[in-house]
């Protein structure tokens, strides 16, 4: 099955390349640093194809806890390899990422959100000659888990999630949630909310789909930090996933991996003929007019949040490497380079398909393998 499923998204990902700027997402990845980030023969495939080149010492990295799942298993397959290096990649969510980054604590960073102007500003005093670039590595949709007594399956849409994060929905049996669960036995409990207490690309993924499908019902900003009213807190998205599992009515936002051990995702309402369940299959369908609007060596994508697609599932992020395309640090170089060259070669790409990630597609992926050669 593992085969089949893994042969199915090559599939998906190649037909998408049809597609301009389409992207093949599925679930990203967990917090957890004790994974083996998959099963057996994916930490052994294609490792002899690593070039270490010059490649050594520590390499330190922070940012998405999304693809922490993903770096853990990149980290164990180049580093068996390369034995000279040592790589740490924090994981702490996408803004200490950033952050980490325009403060040139780190070579690299990992976010769910391109860079900002201001962040781009920032990161000039740090690359010698150069700035921070986005490269579209990883992505995948966002689930909505629930943990509702009786209930093991949940419709929800875009305005009925606003009202709910916002805190104007507060018990499960409300109108609006039996409206779109008719033969659902919803109990009279109070919704437990949890959203991201760290800066987020998650949330600012998140919230500009609230924004962008309920603008009604939804009138914050949006950001990597969370802004509305209410609620309850957990850091990164195995705190949130953790807090949706152990209490009782919680509500919560997390990659798709993160829907596991009881935690059922919700089915989203788009305006299509049918709801939409979190899969790979469907954030791929609704992906495919993402645009590249990065410009010059940057690849930032802009995404279609409102997608009413027959089976498109359009809660969605993309995680990118942002690292510096001129002036890195000499000591530090090489590492990144290598590193950076074999998650997005195919090998490293491939790999993602048996712990729950999907490839980039074609078009994306060769111009991040471009800009990485072109590092300096």
């Amino acid at each position: 099955m593992k085969l089949q499923r893994k042969n199915r998204l090559r599939a998906l990902s190649l037909g998408a390349v049809a597609v301009s700027g389409a992207l093949a997402l599925t679930a990203c990845g967990s917090d957890d640093t004790g994974g083996d980030g998959g099963d057996g023969a994916s930490q052994t495939a294609g490792a002899s194809s690593i070039k270490c080149d010059d490649a050594k010492g520590q390499l330190l990295a922070d940012g998405s806890s999304a693809q922490k799942n993903a770096m853990d298993a990149w980290v164990k397959q180049f580093t068996a390899a390369c034995k000279g290096v040592q790589i740490n990649y924090k994981g702490g969510g996408s803004g200490a990422g950033i952050t980490a980054f325009t403060q040139g604590q780190v070579a690299f960073a990992g976010s769910d959100s391109a860079l900002k102007p201001e962040e781009v500003t920032a990161s000039k005093k740090i690359c010698a000659s150069g700035q921070g670039i986005d490269l579209p590595m990883v992505g995948g949709p966002i689930a909505v888990g629930f943990n509702v007594p009786g209930v093991d399956k949940l419709v929800l849409d875009a305005p009925t999630l606003a009202k709910i994060f916002d805190s104007k929905i507060s018990s499960w049996d409300d109108k609006a949630i039996a409206d779109l669960n008719p033969e659902a036995k919803l109990p009279k409990l109070k919704i437990q909310a949890f959203h991201r207490s760290d800066e987020s690309g998650t949330t600012d993924n998140f919230t500009k789909y609230l924004k962008a499908a309920a603008p009604g019902d939804w009138k914050y900003e949006g950001g990597k930090a969370w802004e509305a009213k209410g609620g309850q807190a957990a850091p990164q998205s195995s705190g949130v996933a953790a807090q949706v599992k152990q209490t009782s009515g919680a509500i919560g936002y997390f990659e798709l991996s993160y829907a596991k051990d009881g935690i059922k995702p919700i089915t989203l309402d788009t305006g299509a003929s049918a709801p939409v369940e979190a899969t790979v299959e469907n954030a791929t369908k609704a992906i495919a007019d993402a645009k590249v609007v990065g410009t010059g060596k940057d690849l930032a994508l802009e995404l279609n949040y409102t997608t009413k697609a027959e089976g498109a599932y359009p809660m969605i992020l993309v995680t990118y490497e942002v690292v510096c395309d001129k002036g890195n640090k000499a000591d530090t170089l090489p590492a990144t380079k290598a590193f950076l060259t074999y998650m997005a070669s195919e090998d490293g790409q491939n790999l993602l398909a048996d712990i729950d990630y999907a490839p980039m597609p074609a078009e994306i992926i060769t111009k991040v393998r471009e800009t990485v050669a072109g590092l300096s």
